[in-house]
């Protein structure tokens, strides 16, 4: 019998073979199922406000591209520039733009997933990425051409590299973590605070060991999930091969010791690992935090210090769905209760976040539901080790449900990305009109020109080279190495000699020419008078002759 057991364990192919595979069906149905989800209509809404802003400074070469980062959103700089070379091969169709974000989401769905499996067990695993899949928060971030969806995947890579490192330390995977810790604060400087999380976790296995902090093998007595077993999981192995409802051993012998968890597993080794392991994040994310510090008041002007009754909003923001981030918070609590000691690291990654910025956003204006969605996998990881809890099939339907009650913010955000949905703005409609009687030596003029709707952006997105002459513009946005042109000073000398003007002003006005205010309006109801009015949703373009 010992000959056999040595046998076994100096060869390890079938098992490991059986590992690879078993990994591969707990990690592919998630990153499927999100890339199917994230697809479905992924050029349909068109490019919205923040979108506009992605695609003026990714498409503006390097250098352009570097000086507007010292002017204003250097937080999402490094961002721009990975989509300037993706632009470079794709394009700028929404399809185009977006993809990159639909790929990261289908990988942050794929690495939620295969950190379940590590510290919940492979049924736990699939469940978190399949919820993953199917929020409507997925399709908002995965739909959208800006950095959370990167964000997330980042997030979830980095917090699986750690856990590889602290079980078995080797300065390769501790290299890796470091890399990728630094890119997720170089992609969405506010994902640092899962730093915290992380670093708690490191300190605490590296004074007690993996398995006080939660990182012990998930099959084992020290780190099953508490609570009681799912029906018909006593005295035998899960129908789903899911060791966290298997029994943690085999019958044993009389006087034979039980396995101590935190004596077989490896220590972390002391904290200067992962100490160490924050120096390029500190040298490299600490200057451009210190770059966005000071472009705080143009950038966060529209957000107001956070309230004790926005931590009530999040959970439906970061959903985007009031009623499925209630389940998820639901099942997330549950998800905690079952793990035990081993929901620390989920835990942890979703509540010091949460904790941090809204702390930061009572003194500054911080606080954006959305800069929290890199939270979402680990409460998806919660919530799937809550329904890994029951059998499959009443997990499946819970799931399900999920979707289902999602479906209406599914559907809404493929028609617009605008917040809230019931005002869109339709920049392609206004364009189409223009482009339709749109004459030779026809000008264009915007109300307001410096707003955050970025009316000249969606006009030149959507018109291209076809657009009118923008008469008024004296310096434009990449001269400025900003997101807004500037405009000359006396508005009648720079409209001398254009008969017909196209005017785009924000809202719905059925008379444009008073909503323009100061010189600007001065002249064009001194030279001008509206020919013709065409209204669309959250815009208005006029027509205006001599």
């Amino acid at each position: 019998m010992t000959l056999r057991v040595v046998k076994a364990a100096s060869n390890p192919g079938p098992a490991r073979t059986a590992g690879v595979r078993r990994g591969w069906l707990v990690w592919s149905p998630p990153a499927l199922l999100t890339l199917v989800v994230t697809l479905t209509g992924i050029g349909h809404a068109q490019p919205w406000r923040d979108e506009l802003a992605t695609w003026s400074a990714a498409t503006r070469p390097v250098g352009d591209l570097v000086r507007l980062a010292g002017t204003i959103d250097a937080a999402t700089g490094p961002y721009y520039l990975l989509l300037h070379g993706w632009i470079a091969l794709a394009g700028t169709s929404p399809a185009a733009l977006r993809l990159p974000s639909a790929l990261a989401m289908a990988g942050a769905a794929a690495l939620t997933a295969r950190l379940g499996d590590r510290l919940a067990g492979p049924r736990a695993g699939l469940l978190a990425g399949l919820l993953l899949a199917v929020l409507p928060g997925t399709s908002r971030y995965g739909q959208e051409a800006r950095p959370y969806a990167l964000a997330a995947l980042l997030a979830a890579a980095a917090t699986l590299l750690l856990v590889e490192a602290l079980r078995r330390p080797t300065w390769r995977r501790w290299t890796g973590y470091a890399i990728v810790a630094t890119a997720l604060g170089l992609t969405h400087l506010i994902a640092v605070t899962l730093l915290a999380a992380h670093g708690l976790v490191a300190l605490l296995t590296a004074w007690r060991g993996p398995a006080v902090a939660g990182l012990g093998d998930p099959g084992s007595a020290a780190d099953r999930p508490a609570g009681p077993a799912p029906p018909g999981s006593v005295g035998r192995a899960s129908p789903t091969g899911d060791p966290a409802t298997a029994p943690a051993t085999g019958p044993r012998r009389t006087g034979e010791r039980p396995v101590d968890d935190r004596r077989t597993t490896p220590s972390a080794g002391p904290p200067w690992r992962w100490l160490a392991a924050m120096l390029p994040v500190v040298l490299l994310v600490a200057p451009l935090a210190l770059v966005a510090r000071g472009q705080r008041s143009r950038q966060l002007d529209w957000v107001r210090l956070a309230r004790p009754a926005d931590l009530a909003t999040l959970p439906g923001g970061a959903a985007q769905s009031a009623v499925v981030g209630g389940v998820l918070v639901g099942l997330a609590a549950l998800g905690a209760a079952r793990l035990g000691r081993r929901a620390l690291l989920p835990g942890a990654a979703v509540l010091l976040p949460v904790l941090l910025l809204f702390a930061a956003g009572t003194a500054a204006p911080l606080w954006v539901t959305r800069y929290l969605f890199f939270t979402v996998p680990f409460a998806c990881l919660l919530a799937g080790t809550a329904l890994a809890g029951v059998r499959l099939a009443p997990a499946l339907a819970v799931l399900t449900l999920a979707g289902v009650l999602g479906l209406p913010d599914q559907v809404a955000l493929r028609r617009t990305h605008e917040w809230p949905r019931t005002a869109p703005v339709d920049y392609r409609g206004t364009a189409r009109v223009i482009a339709e009687y749109e004459r030779p030596g026809d000008a264009i003029v915007y109300s307001p020109r410096d707003s955050w709707l970025f009316l000249d952006l969606g006009m030149a997105y959507h018109l291209g080279s076809r657009r009118p002459r923008d008469v008024l513009v004296v310096r434009d946005q990449r001269q400025r190495a900003d997101l807004w042109a500037g405009e000359c000073a006396r508005p009648a000398e720079c409209l001398a000699g254009v008969d017909r003007v196209w005017l785009v002003v924000a809202g719905r006005r059925s008379d444009p020419l008073t909503a323009v205010p100061g010189a600007k309006g001065e002249a064009l109801r001194d030279g001008f008078t509206v020919r013709e009015v065409w209204p669309r949703p959250g815009l208005t373009v006029a027509l205006l002759t001599r």
